[in-house]
Order: C-alpha cells, then sequence, then structure tokens
C-alpha cells in the first residue's frame, strides 16, 4: 500500500486498525510476518550506533533514543511524502491538457452505469474519492472519515478486514481502498496481492465481481453498461481508457526525489 499523502489518512491498515502514524509504524516492527522485534529491541540496537544518536539530539534535544521519538521520526517522515505534481495535478492547474484517451478514461472513472440513457461508467468514484484528490475511501463529507468495501474478490472472503476492528458482521470482508496516485508503479494489486496488472484488475471490475459475496458493496452489485447485465461489462477500449486515466496520476517528480531515497546511498 502506498505511503503518498498518507498524512492525511484518518484510518491506516487495510482495516483501519491504526488511526494515526504513530500507531501504525509500530506495527510492522513488531508483528510477527514482518520485523518481528519488538520496538524496545530495536530501540536498543539504534542506540549503540555511531549514526542514530546524533540525529535523536538534533532533532529531539538528547542522544538518549526512546520508543515514542522513534515512532515520531517515523510518522514525520512519512508524513513528508506528498504526491502533488502529476500529469492529473498539472491538469488542474491548468498547466497542461490530457488527451482523448485520458479525457475518456476521467469520464468513465467518474460515472455511475446507467444504459437506460445511456451513460457509459466504470464507477471507480464510488471507493477512490477524486473529489479529495487522494483517490481513496477518505470522504471529508463526513469529517475524515474513512470508508470500507467488500469489492467482490471472493464469494467468501478469507480475509476478515474491517470485522476484526468491529466485530460487526457488516463489516466482515471490508476493506479500505488505498490512493490511486503512482497505481501503475504499485503492483501487485488489492490487499492480497493477487492481481499482478492493471489490466487485470479492470477485467475483475468489469466481468468477475463475486455478486454472493456477503456484505459486497451495493454499487458493485448493481452497476453494469448492459441492460439487465449482471456484471459491469466494460468494453476492451474503455478499460484501456481508464488506465490511461490512471496513467496520469504518476508523479514523476515525487518518485525521482532525492529526499525519498535510500539514505545510504551516495
Amino acid at each position: 500500500m502506498s505511503l503518498a499523502n498518507i498524512l492525511w489518512e484518518p484510518a491506516l491498515n487495510w482495516d483501519g486498525a491504526a488511526t494515526s502514524l504513530e500507531t501504525q509504524a509500530l506495527t510492522p516492527i513488531e508483528n510477527p510476518v514482518e520485523l518481528h522485534q519488538s520496538l524496545a529491541v530495536g530501540v536498543s540496537k539504534l542506540q549503540q550506533t555511531e549514526l542514530y544518536p546524533p540525529l535523536f539530539r538534533n532533532a529531539f534535544g538528547s542522544r538518549t533514543i526512546t520508543e515514542e521519538n522513534v515512532l515520531k521520526a517515523l510518522a514525520q517522515f512519512e508524513r513528508t511524502l506528498i504526491s502533488a505534481n502529476s500529469k492529473y495535478d498539472k491538469y488542474l492547474r491548468n498547466e497542461t491538457e490530457l488527451n482523448s484517451q485520458e479525457i475518456a478514461g476521467k469520464v468513465l472513472f467518474s460515472n455511475h452505469p446507467d444504459p437506460t440513457i445511456p451513460v457509459a461508467g466504470a464507477d471507480c468514484m464510488h471507493c477512490h474519492n477524486e473529489g479529495n484528490r487522494l483517490f481513496s475511501s477518505t470522504d471529508y463529507t463526513r469529517g475524515a472519515a474513512a470508508s470500507f468495501f467488500n469489492n467482490g474478490l471472493d464469494s467468501q472472503p478469507k480475509d476478515a478486514g474491517r470485522f476484526i476492528i468491529t466485530g460487526q458482521e457488516s463489516d466482515r470482508g471490508k476493506m479500505r481502498a488505498p490512493t490511486l496516485r503512482n497505481i501503475a508503479l504499485t503492483a501487485p494489486y488489492m490487499h492480497d496481492g493477487r492481481f499482478k496488472t492493471l489490466e487485470q484488475v479492470l477485467d475483475h471490475y468489469s466481468d468477475h465481481v463475486a455478486k454472493d459475496s456477503p456484505n459486497l458493496d451495493l454499487n458493485l452489485l448493481t452497476a453494469t453498461n448492459k441492460r439487465n447485465g449482471t456484471q459491469l461489462s466494460l468494453s476492451a477500449t474503455q478499460k484501456k481508457q481508464v488506465i490511461a486515466f490512471l496513467l496520469t496520476l504518476t508523479d514523476s517528480t515525487f518518485i525521482q526525489d532525492k529526499r525519498f531515497s535510500d539514505p545510504f546511498k551516495p
């Protein structure tokens, strides 16, 4: 999951377990399938290095490294990871234009389909909010609340998702929708990494949503581009157009920013 613009997200991790960057930073350190090390042990190791005590003195006024300050340092660095100079951003600032493919994809992205009118749509915006500029599930019209969705990957979700946090059956299988910024660079996709390409993602939403999945998002349940259709049913051309728009969210300025590169390499 991308860290770009993470400072504006009110709920973190796929299930929203963490509500601050400081609390989230602890998870990968102590999780048995990640670093599998207590923060206290990590702090002790940092304290014994020549590099880190002076850095902590400069930042916090003391060479003594504490657990609290380690989490603060990690969180503060993450708050600097701001991506806001993609082609899409430049388009919003009237600094460039989108081509016809990208415009068509933008329209599809933002439309809920209605074949009776007809209006074509990919129905992406319900989960990936274009209005908040993050293209995530955060809804600032509800006080920066995060929304969670079951996107129909399986008839019986293998991962409990938000249910683990709330204990409510209506949340079983629901996950946070992450940002789509720089999405072309962040494969694999979905919470379990099952899709390797954006084409596979579009194929899923177009033709393979498990409509019998409990708690399936209502928009995914009903969205279709065909009269009496049972799936979204995007054409091959429409899928390419949506992907063309998604590619406009790639921010080369952010990706190539040397401030975010490996600090141990010249």
